[in-house]
């Protein structure tokens, strides 16, 4: 395995932020669902980061794996929708929009250093390679 280089940091922590922008995105997605019960409501999802080091100083980051936000859903009174239970109670999602929000412009921002260190770094290379011209 061939050391890491800015190109591979650069480009793993672009799909991290990635991950973390889809994340979002299906989180707000789904803020307003209903669902019929407290287990079915659905749950915002957060991706878990690890540092991936190749050597010291040299280091990137991996999803680990994606995981389930400790939001809980939201009972509300309505028993005049299809999905109330036998009390007339629905579930609405555990989502905080406001949350997801920051979230999304943050992971953006991220998402946007990493294409800034990309095009910096091609830069270098290529006005190192004129100079041997």
């Amino acid at each position: 395995m061939k050391p890491m280089n800015v190109f591979d940091i650069a480009g793993r922590a672009m799909s991290a932020q990635l991950l973390r922008l889809n994340t979002t995105a299906s989180n707000l997605a789904n803020a307003g669902s209903i669902a019929g019960s407290k287990d079915a409501a659905f749950r915002s999802l957060k991706p878990v980061f690890q540092s991936v080091t190749d050597q010291p100083g040299v280091a990137t980051v991996k999803v680990d794996r994606v995981v389930q936000a400790q939001v809980e859903p939201t009972m509300r009174h309505s028993p005049g929708h299809p999905l109330a239970d036998k009390d007339g109670n629905v579930w609405e999602a555990g989502v905080d929009t406001a949350a997801e929000l920051v979230e999304m412009v943050e992971a953006a921002r991220q998402y946007q250093n990493n294409v800034q260190v990309l095009q910096t770094a091609k830069s270098l290379t290529l006005d190192t390679l004129k100079l041997g011209q």
